[in-house]
């Protein structure tokens, strides 16, 4: 069987299908949580993988992604203080 990854970005009340009978609604989040529902039969079983971790089973890991650099941000600000600075003097 071939498995896929699928990444998404959806906003809150957004949601995705997971065949004809399960869908996952984003409903928001806060710094490092995101919030879902999960819509499925209740023969379908979820579990998080915190608690088959605790149950000692093995759990794939996923990385969280690396933002840019604190350079990049830097980067970023200073061309954006640049650009008000040029737009504030156009308005004059």
């Amino acid at each position: 069987m071939e498995l896929k990854m699928l990444k998404l970005t959806l906003k809150p009340g957004e949601y995705i299908d997971i065949g004809d009978n399960i869908k996952v609604i984003f409903s928001g989040g806060s710094a490092n949580n995101i919030h879902l529902l999960v819509d499925a039969p209740r023969e379908v079983n979820i579990v998080r993988s915190s608690v088959k971790k605790a149950a000692g089973e093995k759990v794939d890991e996923y990385k969280k992604e690396e933002g840019i650099s604190q350079e990049a941000q830097k980067e970023i600000v200073d061309i954006l203080m640049r650009e008000k600075r040029k737009n504030r003097g156009n308005n004059v």
